[in-house]
């Protein structure tokens, strides 16, 4: 007996560090089966080269060290294409704005730039993909227009297709509502439409879509009392509308109120025809400072809706009503940082990155997926003047 007590004792103390061994492994291997995600930031100024990526465990919420994907001027908004295999991004600076394509290597997290081509406008600040994936669009703010861009086979960008001029009234705010700035581009449900959030004229606009030409041409008339005035979601004057985010249904548009820092609720009644129902601030009430809102995004669960204050440095969480789509504010979760610019949640909808810009850093929440609250986790990565995050998941 107290040899087999002996020989336990030691292949106990044998296998002890390979054990050790494999449980210090196993968010590396989980890791490997989560995601890829990308950092745009701003390189103007800062110790920034360009666009970083990292690996994020959806299991463990797990971040490793963020490393250079790619050296790029400015990207100060990228996205990755629907195949996994290539990321675009905007290089935002003034006149000579351009809008670039990569390959993406998964297993490395490296990209290879294939092309690179003017933006058509100063200063794009979006860029997303229609239904098709066969087009990238762009929203140029300081210009005040948008860009339709094909995709070529190879990934490489080709020859604009379209080129539209927002315009309208512009709102009451002089300093901010100088001109038309267009600051986020998407299209609608079925790709027959393309909507354009314009903080100049307080209004989001909607362009007819070809989507086999890559067009864009303006909507319809809101009316014979109107007959120029652009087919549009019109908000209150000095709202200056920066992003928008949809219902899973696509019977509910939450507009982000960048100047008055709140979101605006409209009803789409029909035929891409919407209606304001509701505004809500995106503060705490007694709060007086100064406040930017910068991001807006619906929980995949469609449940809870979240926006950014750059101010008063928090994630605003709202509740969504089912029935009616109306929202009430849950609470102000500071984010952990200066410049909360963007963030995202991952696919799964269990965890928040908040990119704070100022502080150069990336903080983590966990989402309670019963109640929408936020809690820090304790992982924070440093990212050089972090603006925004893609996700890419690994097949």
């Amino acid at each position: 007996m107290e040899i087999t007590r002996r020989v336990f004792a030691f292949l106990l103390v044998l296998c002890a560090p390979l054990v050790l061994f494999s449980s210090a492994e196993s968010p590396r291997k989980s890791a490997a089966k989560g995601y890829l995600v990308y950092v745009g930031t701003y390189t103007t100024k800062t110790q920034s080269k360009g666009i970083y990526a990292f690996q994020f465990d959806a299991a463990t919420g797990k971040m490793t060290a963020p490393e250079l994907a790619a050296e790029s001027p400015d990207p100060s908004f990228v996205a990755v294409h629907p195949d996994g295999k290539h990321l675009y991004a905007v290089n935002e600076a003034g006149k000579d704005s351009m809008v670039s394509a990569f390959a993406l290597d998964a297993a490395s997290g490296k990209l290879t730039l294939l092309n690179r081509l003017p933006a058509l406008g100063e200063d794009p600040c979006y860029i997303s993909f229609d239904h098709s994936g066969k087009f990238v669009l762009i929203a140029n703010y300081s210009s005040g227009n948008v860009a339709v861009f094909p995709i070529l086979p190879d990934g490489k960008l080709g020859e604009h297709t379209a080129v539209v001029q927002d315009s309208g009234a512009l709102g009451p705010n002089k300093e901010r509502q100088d001109a038309p700035h267009a600051h986020w581009i998407e299209p609608s449900a079925h790709n027959r439409f393309v909507y354009v959030a314009d903080l100049g004229l307080d209004r989001v606009l909607i362009y007819k879509f070809d989507a086999a030409k890559g067009t864009l041409t303006p909507g319809e008339k809101s009316g014979p009392a109107n007959p120029g005035d652009p087919f549009s979601a019109t908000l209150n004057p000095g709202t200056g509308p920066r992003h928008v985010a949809f219902s899973r249904d696509g019977n509910y548009m939450y507009v982000l109120g960048e100047l008055r820092s709140n979101v605006t609720v409209f009803k789409n009644d029909a035929r891409e025809t919407f209606r304001q129902m509701q505004q809500i601030s995106a503060l705490p009430a007694r709060f007086s400072g100064r406040n930017d809102a910068a991001e807006i995004a619906i929980h995949p669960s469609g449940r809870f809706l979240y926006t950014s204050n750059r101010g008063h440095e928090s994630i605003a969480v709202f509740a969504i009503e089912p029935k009616t789509g109306a929202l009430t504010l849950l609470a102000n979760v500071p984010t952990g940082g200066k410049e909360p610019r963007h963030f995202a949640m991952d696919p799964t909808g269990h965890y928040l990155l908040a990119e704070n810009q100022f502080s150069e850093n990336i903080v983590e929440f966990r989402i309670d997926l019963t109640t929408g609250k936020l809690t820090a986790t304790g992982e924070v990565l440093q990212v050089p003047s972090p603006v925004c995050v893609a996700f890419l998941v690994k097949r």
